[in-house]
């Protein structure tokens, strides 16, 4: 039985901390497959959103690795409105391969390693402890993981020219892992560029989402901050993904699907490996354009549409079977009905 007490985020054993991970794992994956067969983000945005996903399922990987056998230290996920690690894993995890180095120096040699493992598990005919697992686990982490690939608190993403039939000439796409919510987030903004090459200019366009489109804030203040600081960029829609909550057995959280869920769980009428994701896309479009400021520094900048949000629920069939039984007035306002992934089998 794997138990969360209310007051702790912490996995404090080992059978939570397989668990967890293999659960995150395989709905993180369930939810790219199922996001681009239901076509609800167009080509290149489902290809950019793969890639940040994969950057997360990179690092909560190496999370796996990296407290395996960690007595010390145990890996915290937030339980409330999120499923996923709290964001100072991820910090944690950047900073330590910051310092690679210095740690694979203090860490036993590979070889004298393998030399004690064989003799404990040959000659001695012991198991091998916790301890020397750790060390071995050790290693594998800081020779493997690259800290490239960990998704930082602010990801940035190229800008490319887009196909036909898309709102402006230029997409930009940038992730967040959003501090408040302990969620990732992936936005988009198509925008047309006035100059010569848009490549020019892209280090102050970078600069500026990352100074103000690193948080989860009004989509129209968001959008507004960025039109302000770059007078040569024309934004014609912004989109944002809102990757989560995460609903499972660990979560402890006021949301309606997450207490359908853990009551089902705990009736045992759904297995205690049941979950759900929600996922929300918020849109902003440009209506038209006007000029402000003096005769001699006008700068344009868009007229908004109003915000268009739209609500996804990914789950099993049991559990869309129950999510309608007990709150169908969630499931009404979804954009579509309730999306259908795979059930995670445990056992």
């Amino acid at each position: 039985m794997i138990v969360t007490p209310l007051d702790s985020a912490i996995l404090d054993s080992k059978e939570q901390y397989v668990f967890y991970h293999k659960m995150i794992d395989f709905a993180l994956k369930e939810l790219i497959v199922a996001v681009q067969q239901k076509q609800i983000l167009n080509q290149q945005e489902v290809l950019l959103f793969k890639q940040y996903s994969d950057l997360l399922l990179y690092s909560i990987e190496a999370m796996r690795v990296k407290y395996m056998y960690d007595e010390e230290e145990n890996m915290r996920v937030d339980l409330t409105d999120s499923g996923f690690p709290n964001y100072l894993e991820f910090r944690y995890l950047f900073n330590d391969l910051e310092l690679r180095k210095d740690y694979l120096d203090k860490l036993t040699s590979i070889d004298v390693l393998k030399e004690e493992f064989l003799d404990t598990l040959m000659r001695k005919k012991e198991p091998i402890s916790k301890r020397k697992l750790f060390q071995a686990a050790s290693i594998v982490y800081y020779t493997s993981a690259k800290k490239e690939y960990i998704f930082n608190r602010f990801v940035q993403g190229k800008i490319i020219s887009v196909t036909e039939g898309s709102p402006a000439a230029h997409l930009v796409s940038w992730s967040f892992y959003d501090v408040s919510h302990n969620r990732p987030f992936i936005c988009y903004m198509y925008f047309n560029y006035d100059g010569k090459n848009v490549q020019d200019h892209k280090d102050e366009i970078y600069a500026v989402l990352k100074n103000v489109a690193d948080r989860d804030m009004n989509l129209d203040t968001m959008a507004y901050a960025i039109d302000k600081r770059l007078p040569k960029v024309f934004p014609k829609r912004i989109r944002r993904v809102d990757l989560g909550p995460l609903h499972n057995v660990f979560a402890k959280d006021e949301n309606k699907v997450t207490h359908v869920i853990l009551e089902g769980i705990a009736n045992k009428n759904v297995p205690l490996d049941s979950y759900a994701i929600s996922f929300q896309i918020d849109e902003l479009d440009s209506a038209s354009e006007f000029k402000e400021g003096s005769f001699f520094s006008k700068q344009t900048f868009q007229r908004w549409d109003a915000i268009f949000g739209t609500r996804y629920v990914f789950a099993p069939h049991r559990i869309i079977q129950l999510l309608y039984n007990k709150t169908p007035e969630v499931m009404n306002n979804l954009a579509l009905a309730p999306i259908q992934v795979s059930e995670l089998k445990t056992k």
